[in-house]
């Protein structure tokens, strides 16, 4: 059987505290293993229990959460982290990717994205919210019309549709169904991707195919 995923929780109100939690213990898979009032215990407690999956409120005292994340993916770079927040707001979301966030997940729906948030940042894989991914398309379509240049092109033709796929979501059996090809040799060019680009999971590609306009607004 797979472990659990061991997760940290740092929210400075106990009853948002309780309320994740049983949200996440009660999915099958995910344990809660430590729980912090404030980014600074987020930390220290990272570093005593080393959790797979930090979730981090923004707006915590001493340190905030966006703080922690940064300090947390310094120290611990192979951690997953996610924020969770009441912020709808553009540029705490950009602040959270800075800071090595792979999701922003809201507390207004997170009974609904929360666990999938979850999943999907121990697969590598980014969790936005729809007015999040609004939000990158708009930062992107801002930079080309003030004159910003796609780089050159550094991968190959078959590549970069792997690529593309990818960060749609596909999973390597899907890409080779529609490709028509081997999951080996799927697996293969992604490998060549994260090597060529100096990348390491899918949530990485994924914000590469967006920066340079793979994914279609």
């Amino acid at each position: 059987m797979t472990a659990a995923t061991r997760i940290l929780l740092a929210d400075d109100h106990a009853l948002v505290r309780r309320g994740v939690r049983l949200i996440l213990d009660g999915e099958p898979g995910l344990t809660v293993v430590a729980e912090a009032g404030d980014g600074a215990e987020a930390v220290a407690l990272a570093r005593e229990h080393r959790p797979d999956l930090a979730i981090l409120d923004i707006a915590m005292p001493r340190m905030t959460g966006l703080r922690a994340a940064r300090e947390l993916s310094r120290q611990w770079p192979e951690m997953r982290i996610l924020i969770l927040t009441m912020y709808d707001n553009e540029q705490y979301f950009f602040e959270a990717l800075k800071s090595g966030a792979s999701g922003y997940v809201l507390k207004s729906v997170a009974d609904r994205d929360l666990v999938e948030a979850c999943h999907a940042a121990m697969r590598g894989e980014p969790f936005l919210y729809p007015g999040a991914v609004t939000a990158l398309i708009r930062d992107y379509l801002d930079r080309v019309r003030e004159g910003g240049t796609v780089p050159p092109r550094a991968i190959t033709e078959r590549e970069e549709e792997i690529l593309k796929l990818v960060a749609e979501g596909h999973t390597s059996q899907e890409i080779a169904n529609m490709l028509v090809i081997s999951v080996k040799t799927v697996e293969r060019h992604r490998a060549n991707l994260l090597q060529k680009l100096g990348m390491k999971d899918r949530l990485e590609l994924t914000r590469y195919a967006i920066r340079v306009g793979l994914i279609e607004p």
